[in-house]
């Protein structure tokens, strides 16, 4: 079913266009002797019918108004509008100046045209940016006077932008507003999104204090996802937001294992009393939380890389400043974890980064961190350990080992001399994936003699031939908990 498609199943045998607001049809009805077909749908209240098309996408929609007389102008009455130009049209017919009849750019237009809704609840369009097509800031201005409620934008370009038109800021009515790609963000000095609670901001381009500006404006947001890739400048923003509950960051882009590529320096500067939920991925560099995280329930941590790798003509290899910057960047990790001191759920992990094994992890106390997630490395351990130490509440444990293979070096667990016997009173469930080294052994065998209320313990073994043998050692260890179930997977 489509635009230009046979219709089947129905009263008629149509096929249409969509050319300058008209549709054409040409139909030919069935024989009377044949099976009759009953018409249930369109004895449903029109608001219903509307639910169920909503569906479906906007070229099947508009084919089903040659089905009769009430369906005509059904799809016009559609508070939701799905428009990509992958799916619809020619979008490379849009380039030369003037949209041509049946590209994308025309289809839009006539759409928007014969739209008929009193309101448009929700707008997402996907569009590859034409060098002379002027007509996307039109279809903006179109829809912001609707009582426009969600706006996702995904705009692409080769070497072309697109600055966000100054109409979107007088929409009084949004709540959702997504901006991916090609777009220049700039708003005015002053405006009010009053009631926008969602705010994706997706690899786009920025003016500079054009975030504090945007936020300035968003007097309820709640949720706000960031994400940039690589920068030929020190990206420097500031995040300020009293009502913001969930915060998403994500900098630089990565290569299949997990390596970082591309240059990126940032400097950031978050101020969110009210963050329940934080996520960071990506380049760790300079962020800093200017108020203390006190409704902290969950952060999702994975650090890849902290800097673009120095390889050029005048970069030289210096052991000593190597050994100081790897240190610093140890410092820079643990000075991020210690700012989220009191979370109750977190998951932490983190690419195989040699300079994380510097440094003392110094961490302060986590009192309410009733679940971890941790993926520890070869050089993680001791992160792993501080951690473990300072959760005295500690419920849950996942540990999950993402080393690829053994490598000899010192950095792995050591059960610790000072043990404040925290995991005596509160963890009650443990679970270990990824387990096949022998280090790894005496980390069990801390868990199982430390944890006094342990239920469950659950070891998944790395290589299945190694079960037999691993049962057997585990099963020798000694358990505090006499309770414990521990299966070994």
């Amino acid at each position: 079913m489509g635009i230009g498609k046979t219709l089947r199943g129905g009263v008629v045998d149509a096929k249409l266009r969509l050319f300058d607001g008209r549709i054409e049809e040409k139909s030919q009805k069935r024989s009377p002797k044949k099976d009759t077909w009953v018409d249930r749908i369109s004895d449903l209240p029109e608001s219903l019918i509307c639910h169920i098309l909503s569906f479906l996408r906007i070229q099947e929609v508009v084919a089903t108004s040659i089905l009769s007389s009430r369906w005509q102008h059904l799809w016009t009455l559609f508070s939701r509008l799905d428009l990509d130009s992958k799916t619809i049209g020619d979008s490379l017919s849009c380039g030369q100046g003037q949209c041509k009849p049946f590209s994308f750019g025309h289809i839009v237009s006539t759409l928007l045209t014969l739209h008929r809704a009193p309101y448009l609840r929700t707008l997402r369009l996907k569009f590859f940016l034409c060098r002379k097509c002027s007509r996307l800031d039109k279809w903006i201005g179109n829809v912001v006077e609707r009582n426009l409620e969600e706006l996702d934008l995904q705009i692409y370009g080769d070497y072309l932008f697109w600055k966000l038109p100054q109409s979107i800021f007088s929409c009084k009515t949004l709540v959702v507003l997504n901006l991916y790609g090609a777009i220049v963000l700039d708003p005015p000095p002053s405006f009010q999104f009053p009631i926008l609670k969602i705010l994706r901001l997706v690899h786009i381009v920025y003016r500079p204090d054009s975030v504090f500006r945007l936020l300035s404006g968003c007097p309820v947001l709640e949720d706000l996802s960031f994400q940039r890739q690589a920068l030929k400048a020190v990206f420097k923003h500031k995040i300020c937001a009293s009502t913001l509950k969930r915060l998403s960051i994500t900098f630089g882009q990565h290569d299949f294992d997990g390596s970082a590529f591309g240059s990126l320096d940032y400097k950031l500067e978050i101020n969110a009393p009210a963050l329940e939920c934080f996520k960071f991925e990506g380049n760790l560099r300079d962020i800093v939380f200017l108020h203390k995280l006190d409704s902290l329930v969950q952060a999702d941590v994975y650090i890849s890389s902290f800097e673009a790798p120095r390889f050029g003509i005048d970069w030289h290899w210096d052991w000593e400043d190597d050994r100081h910057r790897d240190k610093c960047c140890a410092d820079r990790v643990f000075n991020f974890l210690a700012a989220l001191y009191n979370v109750k759920l977190l998951s932490f992990s983190s690419s195989s980064l040699q300079c994380l094994s510097y440094g003392s992890a110094c961490l302060s106390q986590f009192q309410n961190l009733v679940q971890l997630d941790f993926k520890v490395n070869a050089w993680t351990w001791h992160m792993l350990q501080a951690l473990l130490q300072n959760a005295p509440n500690l419920e849950v444990l996942f540990v999950t080992h993402k080393s690829r293979g053994y490598l000899k070096h010192n950095v792995c667990w050591k059960e610790p001399s000072d043990d404040p016997n925290n995991l005596t009173s509160c963890l009650t469930s443990f679970w270990y994936k990824g387990f096949g080294f022998k280090h790894e052994l005496e980390f069990v065998k801390y868990i199982l003699k430390e944890a006094r209320v342990l239920k469950k313990a659950t070891i998944h073994v790395r290589d299945g031939k190694l079960k037999g043998s691993i049962v057997k050692k585990i099963s020798r260890f000694p358990r505090c908990s006499m309770t414990c179930l521990l299966t070994v997977n």
